[in-house]
């Protein structure tokens, strides 16, 4: 095992220094197309295709493949995409099934020159995590915004990647979002986690799948829709880490797995 380990660690080395590699060098191309045209088709092309070779490279250079299933449960016209987040493949995998997706994300990202102006042309939504509630208001209105143009909302409602099986933590800005938009809510389960982990120095071979589920109809009050997301993403999102365990995976299973593998088997048996 301590080879296969050693033997992946280098696959993954390679594979970041392409992921790093081009996503520098696409970042200066179309940040410099976004600062000075704004939003264009070429800038989209190259949006795409990052997230086209990025997989490419992943399954080539590391042995994890992509499996995207359910993309016929997103309705016409503006919608929510409410992923689980276990990994930055969560992000280029879900992609292009979206249409024209604006994707939630972090402050800090989007003040990195280039690559935040690029971005800012591919409709992201900036979020200061830093002010908590008071941050909402100003993404709703950007959502809002994009809406308008004619874009999917993409949000990861826990707000940062979660290991494998972890308890869920949603957080409240989806239901705040929700209930302002009054949109339908597209929710995404996903086992990316096991084969990508946070702060993963190792991608193991196997297959991540994500999978869109049914809409989520507006006009519900927020606690029952957080207990309907919840209750759509969380148990998909178990029996797809549990079907890729039962079948088998290049990783071994760490400590903490372990632990939440043997803490579902004693509530299975009481």
């Amino acid at each position: 095992m301590a080879i296969r380990a050693a033997i992946q660690a280098i696959r993954t080395a390679l594979f970041y220094l392409v992921f790093i590699g081009q996503t520098i060098i696409l970042a200066i191309i179309a940040g410099s197309i976004g600062i000075i045209f704004g939003r264009t088709r070429f800038g989209w092309a190259i949006a795409r295709y990052w997230c086209w070779s990025n997989v490419v490279f992943l399954r080539l250079l590391t042995g994890m493949g992509t499996q995207v299933e359910g993309d016929e449960n997103i309705p016409p016209g503006g919608c929510i995409i409410a992923s689980k987040h276990q990994s930055d493949w969560d992000i280029f995998a879900i992609f292009p099934h979206t249409g024209r997706p604006a994707y939630i994300a972090k402050k800090e990202l989007m003040r990195i020159p280039f690559f935040g102006w690029a971005a800012h042309s591919l409709d992201c939504i900036e979020i200061d995590r830093q002010k908590g509630a008071q941050a909402i208001p100003e993404m709703i209105g950007q959502a809002r915004a994009a809406i308008d143009r004619g874009c999917r909302i993409v949000i990861y409602p826990e707000g940062t990647r979660k290991a494998s099986l972890a308890p869920a933590e949603y957080r409240q800005g989806i239901v705040r979002m929700y209930t302002e938009l009054n949109v339908p809510v597209v929710p995404v389960a996903l086992n990316s986690g096991l084969f990508w982990g946070r702060n993963s120095l190792v991608i193991w071979p196997g297959t991540a799948r994500a999978k869109f589920l049914p809409p989520i109809e507006p006009g519900l009050d927020a606690k029952t829709f957080m207990a309907r997301l919840t209750q759509a993403i969380e148990p998909e999102s178990t029996r797809l880490t549990l079907e890729a365990l039962d079948q088998g995976i290049g990783r071994p299973p760490d400590a903490r797995l372990r632990e939440r593998l043997d803490a579902m088997a004693q509530q299975k048996n009481h």
